[in-house]
């Protein structure tokens, strides 16, 4: 009887095949995606749409496999093409590549190194061509597994020759506005790789130098033409961190308005800022302390020449703002060819722009620097780093101060220090001949590119366009501080820097050759620079009137900084209006360190070629952490591969941008094993809540058995209002690409409102009922129209696991022919959906169904109930109680609301408040029978058939 009786149950459809496997199926999903051309499809359908919303690609590095923080970027761009698309717009998204500069040619180099080969220029730059193709494949197949949905026929590559000629292009609108210009100034420069490197290149890490204090001998006739006492000897002390530049100090400077002091000891006399003369003293152990016999402010020493402690030449005292009494001695060692200061201070004092260090960072043998100096290296390692091991010329330099008796104190100094970010060692200052922008020169009567940028930044903040909105000052920070722009590489992998050169050495530069030039890289690649001699590129070009001849000229080697490849996106997709793209952008979308990188240098770009900013907002995401907060690559106990394709190949797709999504992107991002698997059981919430709603909608179709909005049962139309407002909420979050928001609000929905509430409240319903039970079908409407809300409001996110639900909903199959959830409108509630005072009586049935579950838990633990509906529930509250009021008006509903058999309500006019009392008895205890098909306890069964009247209606009804 009991299997007749479950066989007469309208359970849900359990062969329904939503399952999870989610590294199985979801390749086959993306396959069908490509076979329906998923992303033309989208823009197809928007095409007569006059929104446009533009998400323009920040290109990744094509040098390996895709990290698991640049999946998490183009996941976040995923959603917000996904969310603009349903919500109405056309959304062109090209993909790029950044193919060029130091990554890649780093590796070929170091492949070629392996093989012991010797190759031509054009040879080196085929190998870093066919290393950066690899890469740009394998990265394609990796974004796409990670459900991202781009214009890949259309992608963008820096490599190409008419993005080559637009780099050239955007370089030639620098000349044309005389903005550019070749100086030997001190630079960013990386030993291992030879090159001078961006600001944006420059990672700043804790290091461990060697401070020195040192004295700079002052001549008795020079102390004296400064009525400086003679009678005994005086040196000028100073402090620096880089023992290696004094082989290049040409001066030392003081601050006009600090007071130095003469100091007295045993044997000599020491002249430091009278401030840092206690400090002085305990690092030199001097003992006694010296005394003071004389103090004078720095402008009085102006001109005093100070000897080099062992180099013979002057070090004379020039002036200078910038010196503090913060630490040191208040002189400043200055090296004119090894700091940014130091070359201002040179300049304005006419000294030479001295730089005894080679490419490879060895003292060079120029006449001037000790023979045995020369050819010792600078370099600092890593590993000498990590070890705290000075480099070999810091410890030769000591030894030459220490061998002359100029070396006063040494200690260990730690601080902060900027690193190359490839070779992850210590940068050295080196002036070299290198080519710059002039980001402070004036056109005319134009502003300066500074200004113009500082002026685009307030425009943007102004119309909120600076996400977080700390965004603004970090970029701010940085437009005001960056030097001037040194855009020329000592690289072969590269856009080449379009300059000649004539037999004087000396260079030639014009914008008109330059786009010449740039035409012909249009044409035939940047590798014909390599190629063609200077001759047979100019020819047919007109060159200005004091150029020589182009059979004269040679062509420059010097490369152009990548980030003037990858600022000229803006110009070369989005003013070229790749795709059905426009400029300026709607949005730019990478990690906070861009503010120093591309979202600088496309400013840069676009203020100079074109006088505006490429964008109109700047959204920005932290970094991947570990579950200490410790970045990824810096964590010592971090074992995971950080690729995308190891974290899909463990948990799958979804899961990845669930977790993406889960997480408040403006900060820093932890990840690890524990926080997946949380995330995968938020993942199996949501489909399993697709799963029970499509699985109770089987035999039911909207155009047959709709229930009209007026008729539905009061439950249903709460579940209608509560999703209303979980539509509402979504929609905000998304529109301020609040994520972690959605996958909240979306989280306690299905928990709370559904799972615990609704659905469990259903069962009985749903189950037991008639087919065409007015109930069941209203319920089923309700469901209907939650799964269609729900499955497009996570869709953005939850790509693949809605558009399978999506397809068994819609076609009843695993795939839609030519249909997806992602071709859908975004959800909207019907006003009549909304239903405040509906809303307060639930929240006040609720509030007693929750007082119910903790009455009934207790009976349930001694083993005197077995599930809720073997209780009998009694209420008594005052009639002046307003929970007492509403549960009188939902009396015939309380027993399915409280999953009970019966609930009984009785007054109670002596009660001093408004509590309610609850009591709580089993169904024998009450004298009832359970009915064997629903198993609610009921006064009697029917005779006839053995059940309950409620289920002998359902089956006579069937």
């Amino acid at each position: 009887m009991a299997q007749d009786l479950k066989d007469t149950l309208l359970l849900p459809k359990t062969d329904f095949p939503m399952r999870a496997n989610l590294v199985q199926r979801e390749p086959a999903r993306l396959k069908h995606w490509e076979e329906i051309d998923l992303f033309a499809a989208m823009q197809q359908r928007r095409k007569a749409s006059d929104k446009v919303f533009v998400l323009h690609d920040g290109p990744p590095f094509t040098n390996g496999d895709v990290h698991i923080g640049t999946a998490l970027n183009k996941s976040l761009k995923d959603f917000v093409n996904r969310f603009k698309s349903m919500s109405g717009y056309r959304t062109p998204y090209v993909p790029g590549w950044d193919c060029h500069g130091l990554p890649i040619e780093q590796k070929v180099t170091a492949e070629i190194r392996a093989q012991n080969l010797q190759l031509t220029t054009a040879e080196l730059r085929a190998r870093c061509d066919a290393f950066s193709e690899k890469w740009i494949a394998t990265q394609r197949a990796q974004f796409k597994r990670v459900g991202i949905l781009a214009d890949w026929e259309n992608e963008y590559k820096t490599k190409a020759p008419a993005f080559e000629a637009d780099i050239v292009h955007t370089f030639a609108a620098f000349v044309e506005q005389g903005l550019v210009y070749r100086s030997k100034k001190p630079v960013y420069w990386s030993i291992p790789f030879e090159t001078a490197l961006a600001e944006a290149e420059i990672e700043y890490k804790p290091h461990t130098s060697i401070a020195i204090w040192v004295k700079f001998p002052v001549p008795a006739t020079e102390a004296a033409r400064f009525a400086l006492p003679t009678d005994k000897p005086l040196s000028v002390v100073i402090w620096t961190t880089t023992p290696w530049t004094i082989p290049a100090n040409l001066a030392i400077a003081l601050h006009p308005q600090i007071d130095y002091a003469v100091a007295e000891t045993s044997s000599e006399r020491l002249l430091v800022a009278q401030a840092l003369l206690p400090q002085v003293a305990a690092a030199a152990k001097l003992d006694p302390a010296p005394a003071i016999i004389a103090t004078l402010p720095g402008a009085k020493l102006e001109g005093l020449q100070a000897r080099h402690p062992f180099i013979d030449r002057a070090a004379p005292i020039v002036l200078a703002d910038y010196v503090t009494t913060d630490s040191g001695t208040g002189a400043v060692h200055t090296a004119p060819g090894h700091g940014a200061e130091d070359y201002q201070t040179g300049l304005k004092y006419g000294l030479e722009i001295y730089c005894p260090v080679g490419d490879d960072g060895s003292y060079l043998d120029d006449g001037r620097i000790p023979p045995d100096l020369v050819g010792v290296s600078t370099q600092e390692t890593a590993e000498d780093a990590k070890a705290k091991k000075p480099s070999a010329a810091n410890l030769a330099v000591l030894k030459k101060l220490a061998d002359s008796g100029t070396l006063l104190a040494k200690a260990r100094y730690e601080h902060s220090y900027p690193h190359c970010w490839r070779s992850k060692t210590p940068i050295i200052f080196r002036a070299v001949d290198q080519w710059f922008v002039s980001l402070d020169r004036t056109n005319g009567d134009a502003p300066t590119p500074r200004k113009t940028a500082l002026t685009e930044i307030e425009k943007i903040a102004a119309n909120g366009g600076w996400i977080p909105a700390w965004g603004e000052a970090r970029i701010r920070g940085a437009v005001e501080s960056r030097p001037d722009w040194c855009i020329s590489r000592q690289r072969s992998w590269g856009v080449p820097l379009v300059a000649f050169y004539g037999p004087d050495k000396q260079p030639y530069l014009d914008a008109g050759v330059v786009r010449a030039v740039a035409e012909k890289i249009a044409q035939h690649g940047s590798n014909c620079w390599y190629a063609m001699t200077a001759a047979e590129l100019l020819d047919g070009v007109t060159l200005p009137a004091h150029w020589p001849p182009a059979a004269e000229l040679s062509c420059g080697r010097d490369t152009l900084d990548v980030w003037l490849d990858s600022g000229s996106t803006q110009a070369a997709v989005l003013r070229r209006g790749q795709g059905g793209t426009h400029w300026p952008a709607d949005l730019y979308l990478e990690g906070s360190d861009q503010h120093r990188g591309w979202f600088q240098s496309s400013l840069w770009n676009s203020v100079i070629a074109s006088g505006a900013a490429p964008y109109k907002a700047v959204l920005t995401h932290g970094f991947i952490v570990d579950k200490d907060r410790q970045k990824i690559s810096k964590s010592s106990t971090y074992q995971k591969p950080q690729t995308a394709e190891a974290y899909i190949g463990q948990y799958g797709a979804d899961v990845i941008r669930l977790w993406i999504a889960s997480q408040d992107f403006r900060d820093d991002i932890p990840v690890d094993d524990e926080i997946l698997k949380n995330v995968s059981e938020s993942y199996r919430l949501f489909r399993n809540t697709f799963r029970f709603q499509l699985s109770n909608l089987f035999d039911f179709d909207l155009a047959q058995h709709a229930v009209a909005h007026e008729s539905l049962d009061a439950l249903d139309r709460w579940a209608l209002h509560q999703c209303a407002t979980l539509i509402d909420e979504c929609t905000r979050a998304y529109s301020r690409y609040e994520f972690h928001r959605v996958y909240q609000l979306c989280n306690q929905f299905c928990a709370v409102t559904l799972s615990a509430v609704y659905h469990d409240i259903l069962k009985d319903r749903l189950y037991t009922l008639g087919v065409n039970h007015p109930l069941r079908r209203s319920s089923q409407t309700a469901i209907h129209h939650l799964f269609h809300a729900l499955v497009r409001l996570l869709a953005p996110i939850l790509c693949f696991t809605t558009d399978e639900a999506w397809s068994y909903a819609t076609a009843g199959r695993e795939y839609a022919e030519s249909d997806s959830v992602h071709l859908q409108d975004w959800p909207s509630a019907p006003a009549e959906w909304r239903d405040t005072a509906l809303a307060a009586d639930f929240d006040q049935l609720l509030s007693v169904r929750a007082q119910v579950s903790q009455h009934i838990e207790p009976r349930r633990a001694a083993g005197e109930l077995g599930k809720s509906l073997d209780a009998v529930i009694t209420v008594s509250g005052p009639l002046s109680s307003p929970a007492f009021d509403t549960l009188l008006r939902y009396r015939d509903s309380l027993p399915e609301l409280f999953i009970v058999s019966q609930v009984a309500l009785e007054t109670s006019d002596s009660a001093k408040d408004d509590a309610l009392q609850i009591r709580v008895r089993t169904g024998e205890e009450a004298g009832l029978v359970r009915c064997p098909r629903c198993w609610r306890w009921e006064p009697a069964l029917d005779p006839e058939s053995g059940i309950c009247p409620r289920c002998t209606a359902a089956l006579a009804s069937a």
